[in-house]
């Protein structure tokens, strides 16, 4: 069975991926006691941040940066629906929390904060 044993290096990727794979939704999604939709977009933040600084961190493999990369990718084609449904903007901004202030301190275009604020108002004016 010797020949099935990993090597240093490949102990290192191991260790290096377990990092990398302790980034788990449900903890983002978990933090409040009832998951709503004004959860979503906190979470995908969160989770893209840390995508992000792990594809910088030169220390890992760039076999883990290069599979995180794509991760990335895949998160950002599903946080991009988000833009295509009113719904998680009303959620936002209706959240007691949130409202416009999150878009405002996480450095949303402000065009995109004042269709968002729009929507929220033709919903409920």
């Amino acid at each position: 069975l010797r020949q099935f044993e990993l090597s240093s290096d490949e102990w290192r990727i191991v260790r290096q991926l377990t990092t990398v794979l302790k980034v788990d939704a449900t903890e983002f999604f978990s933090r409040d006691n009832a998951p709503n939709l004004a959860t979503v977009i906190p979470a995908m933040d969160d989770i893209d941040e840390t995508f992000t600084n792990f594809i910088q961190d030169k220390s890992l493999d760039p076999a883990i940066r290069a599979a995180v990369s794509i991760a990335k990718k895949t998160l950002n084609r599903y946080y991009d629906k988000t833009d295509h449904s009113e719904v998680y903007r009303i959620a936002m901004i209706l959240h007691p929390r949130h409202k416009l202030s999150y878009f405002e301190s996480a450095g949303w275009d402000k065009e995109w904060i004042d269709t968002a604020n729009g929507i929220c108002r033709e919903e409920f004016e």
